[in-house]
C-alpha cells in the first residue's frame, strides 16, 4: 500500500504562495499585453488617420502641374496599408484585428487598389472625381472607427483586469493570512494552550493533529510527551502513596516501640510488666485475645504471667503448660514468630486434641512469637485472631522486635533481682566483717577476763579481782562503743552529686562519740564520686576515725579534701602516734589497717599512712584520677559556692 502524500509545512506555505505568484504574474502579464496591444491599436488608429490625410495629399498632388510627388504619396499610401495589415514590434503598432475591422480594412485595400492605378497613370481612366474620394475616404474612417471601438473594448477588459488584479492582491492576502492561521498560529495557540494545561497540572491535556506536518510532528511529541508526563505523575502518585503508608506504618511501628519501651522500663516486678505489656501488644496488633507464657531453663514448663480477651476456662486450665501438648509452648529461639491457622469444625485437626479449646472459643489464628535474649528462651507471647489472619511481614518483625524489649526488660529486672540479692549478701557480709573486726575480738578479750576474774576469786586475791573487773568494765564499754560507732556508720548515707554533706555528718558523729574536736577543709570542684566509690571512701574514714578514738587520745581531727586534679583525702591528729615499722610488722595483729587497705584497692586508690610517736598520725587516701566527662554529663555547680569549708 502506497504511502499517502505528507504536505510539510514548508510545502504548503509554497503552494499557496506560487499559486499567488502565478495569478499576480497572469494578471501583471495580461495588463502588460493588453496595455501593449492599446498602444499598438492607438499607433494603427494614427497610422489609418494619415490615411485620410495622404489621401487628400495624393489628390492635390495629383492636379498639381508636373505630378512630380504622385509615385511617391502613392509608395507612401501603399506602405500605410502594408503597416496596417502587418503591424510593427518595434514601434509598436498592431491593429486590434476582429471581423468588423478586418472586413472594413478589406473595403479600404479594394478601393485603393482601384484608384491607385488611377492616380498613377489618368490615361488608364477618368480623373477621380470628388465623390469617389470623399467615399474612399469614409472608407477609411469607418476602419479608424473600427480599431477605435476594439480599442475601447480592450481598454475596458485593461480596467477589468486592474479591478481583478486588485481583488485578487485583497483576496490572496486574506488566503494567506487564512493559510498562516490555519496552518500555524492555531496549532501554535494549541500547543500553547496545551502547554499552559501542563504546567495547571493537567497532565491529560492533549492537542489535536489535524495536519501531517512539521507542526503536526510537534503536537504528535507534545501528546507523547503529556502521556509520559501522565504516566510517570500517576507511577510518582502511587510510590508517594505507597511510601506514605510504609511511613504511617513505620510511624505507627516507632510509636508502638516507644509505648512498648517506657512500659517496660518502668515495670518494677515481672507481674507489673506483664499485666501492662499484654493489653498493649494487644492493642497494638490488633489481636483479639494475647496470653504471656514464661518457661523454666529447659523450656519443659510455660507457666502464664498474664492474659488478655482469653476465656477462663482457657486460662484456669492452662497455668502451667507443659511443652508439646498445645500450639502454645513450643516457641524456639531462632524460629522467629510462628502462624498456625486452626481447623474449622468438621476438618481434620492438626494434632490430637491440640486446638480444641481454642476452636470452640472461637479462634481460627494463633501467632507465636518468642521472647528470648543471647540465644536464652525466656518465654512466648500468644496471640489469637478469630478471623484468619495471614502472615504480615512488618508485622511479625514488628511482633518480634517488641519480643526483643520485653525479653531485654525481663532479664533486666531478674538483673536487678540479684543485684539486689547481691548486695544484701555484701551487706552481710560487710556487716559480719565489722562484727568480728571490732566486737567479736572485744568479746573474745572479755572471755579471757572472766577465765581470770574465776581463777582470782577462787584464789581469793581482791587486787586481781579488782583489776579484771575492771579490765571487764573497759571492755564492756569498748563494745558499747564500737556497736554505736558501727549503728552510726551504716546509717551514713550518700548522695551522687555532692559528697561534703556525707563527710561533715561523719565527722559530726565522730565528735559527738568521742568528745574530739574536728574540722573539715574542702578545696576544689571536681567531678562527683558514683555512689559506690563514696560508700568506700566513707568506710575508709571511719575506720581512720575509730582507730583515732581507741588509740591516739587526741585533741583535734583535721579532714582536709581536694577533688582536683584528683580526689585526695588527708587525716590529721595531734595524738599519740606510733612507730610504722613496728605497726608494719604486726600488720595481721591490727585488722583496720589491713580493712583500711583491702577497702582502698578495691577502688583503685592509694593509702598512705606516716606516724611518728608523740606526734600524731596522718592518713592520706587518693583516688586514681578519673576520665573526662563530656558536657552533657558535667554537673552543674553553683558559681557563688565557696572554695574551702571549715567544720
Amino acid at each position: 500500500m502506497p504511502m499517502p502524500q505528507r504536505w510539510t509545512l514548508t510545502g504548503k506555505i509554497a503552494l499557496f504562495a506560487g499559486l499567488f505568484l502565478v495569478l499576480s504574474l497572469l494578471s501583471v502579464g495580461s495588463t502588460l499585453w493588453i496595455s501593449w496591444n492599446l498602444e499598438g491599436g492607438a499607433a494603427a488608429v494614427n497610422e489609418a488617420g494619415r490615411l485620410r490625410m495622404m489621401t487628400y495629399r495624393l489628390a492635390l498632388s495629383s492636379t498639381a502641374p508636373g505630378r512630380a510627388s504622385v509615385a511617391q504619396d502613392v509608395a507612401h499610401m501603399q506602405d500605410s496599408l502594408e503597416l496596417l495589415r502587418t503591424g510593427s514590434q518595434a514601434r509598436p503598432l498592431f491593429v486590434p484585428w476582429d471581423s468588423t475591422i478586418r472586413q472594413r480594412y478589406a473595403a479600404v485595400r479594394a478601393a485603393w487598389k482601384q484608384l491607385a492605378p488611377r492616380w498613377l497613370d489618368p490615361a488608364l481612366g477618368p480623373p477621380i472625381g470628388r465623390p469617389e474620394l470623399d467615399h474612399f475616404v469614409a472608407q477609411i474612417d469607418a476602419l479608424v472607427t473600427a480599431i477605435e471601438h476594439r480599442l475601447d473594448f480592450w481598454t475596458t477588459v485593461l480596467h477589468a483586469f486592474q479591478m481583478a488584479m486588485a481583488a485578487l492582491v485583497v483576496i490572496g492576502a486574506l488566503l494567506m493570512f487564512y493559510a498562516g492561521y490555519l496552518f500555524v498560529l492555531d496549532p501554535v495557540g494549541r500547543l500553547s494552550r496545551g502547554v499552559a494545561a501542563l504546567e495547571g497540572g493537567d497532565y491529560a491535556a492533549r492537542v489535536d493533529v489535524e495536519f501531517s506536518d512539521e507542526l503536526g510532528d510537534l503536537a504528535a511529541g507534545f501528546n507523547r510527551m503529556a502521556e509520559q508526563l501522565q504516566t510517570d505523575h500517576a507511577e510518582l502518585e502511587n510510590r508517594v502513596r505507597q511510601k506514605t503508608a510504609d511511613l504511617q506504618t513505620e510511624q505507627q511501628r516507632l510509636a508502638a516501640l516507644y509505648e512498648v519501651s517506657a512500659l517496660v522500663s518502668g515495670a518494677q516486678s515481672l507481674e507489673e510488666l506483664s499485666g501492662a505489656f499484654t493489653p498493649a501488644i494487644k492493642r497494638i496488633v490488633g489481636a483479639d485475645a494475647v496470653m504471656l507464657r514464661w518457661t523454666d531453663e529447659a523450656a519443659q514448663r510455660y507457666v502464664l504471667l498474664a492474659a488478655e480477651g482469653m476465656p477462663q476456662a482457657i486460662t484456669e486450665g492452662e497455668g502451667c503448660l507443659l511443652a508439646g501438648t498445645c500450639h502454645c509452648g513450643q516457641a524456639q529461639t531462632d524460629t522467629g514468630p510462628q502462624v498456625v491457622h486452626f481447623h474449622k469444625p468438621g476438618e481434620r485437626a492438626l494434632g490430637p486434641g491440640m486446638d480444641e479449646p481454642c476452636v470452640e472459643a472461637g479462634f481460627a489464628t494463633l501467632v507465636s512469637v518468642p521472647v528470648s535474649t543471647q540465644h536464652r528462651l525466656l518465654g512466648e507471647i500468644d496471640l489469637f485472631y478469630r478471623a484468619r489472619h495471614d502472615d504480615d511481614p512488618a508485622q511479625l518483625a514488628l511482633l518480634e522486635t517488641l519480643a526483643g524489649h520485653l525479653a531485654v526488660a525481663m532479664e533486666g529486672l531478674r538483673s536487678a533481682a540479684l543485684e539486689r540479692e547481691a548486695a544484701v549478701a555484701q551487706e552481710r557480709a560487710l556487716l559480719a566483717r565489722e562484727l568480728h573486726d571490732s566486737i567479736a575480738q572485744a568479746l573474745a578479750f572479755m572471755k579471757i577476763q572472766l577465765q581470770l576474774l574465776r581463777s582470782a576469786l577462787k584464789s581469793n586475791d581482791p587486787a586481781r579481782v579488782e583489776a579484771t573487773v575492771n579490765e571487764l568494765d573497759a571492755g564492756v564499754r569498748e563494745s558499747l562503743a564500737d556497736v554505736r560507732e558501727l549503728l552510726l556508720h551504716f546509717r551514713t548515707r550518700t548522695r551522687e552529686q555532692d559528697f561534703e554533706p556525707a563527710l561533715r555528718s561523719t565527722l559530726q558523729k565522730f565528735e559527738l562519740q568521742s568528745g574530739v574536736q574536728t574540722r573539715l577543709q574542702f578545696n576544689g570542684h571536681g567531678q562527683p564520686l558514683d555512689p559506690d566509690i563514696q560508700v568506700q571512701v566513707l568506710h575508709v574514714l571511719q575506720e581512720s576515725l575509730s582507730n583515732v578514738r581507741k588509740h591516739a587520745r587526741a585533741g583535734l581531727v583535721t579532714l582536709d579534701v581536694s577533688s582536683l586534679p584528683s580526689w585526695r583525702f588527708e587525716i590529721r591528729d595531734d595524738g599519740l602516734g606510733f612507730d610504722v615499722r613496728q605497726r608494719a610488722a604486726d600488720a595481721l595483729a591490727h585488722v583496720g589497717l589491713q580493712i583500711m587497705r583491702e577497702r582502698a584497692a578495691n577502688i583503685g586508690a592509694s593509702l598512705s599512712i606516716e606516724s611518728t610517736p608523740g606526734q600524731g598520725t596522718r592518713v592520706v587516701l587518693e583516688l586514681p584520677q578519673p576520665a573526662p566527662l563530656s558536657a552533657t554529663q558535667r554537673p552543674g555547680r553553683d558559681a557563688d559556692a565557696e572554695s574551702a569549708h571549715a567544720a
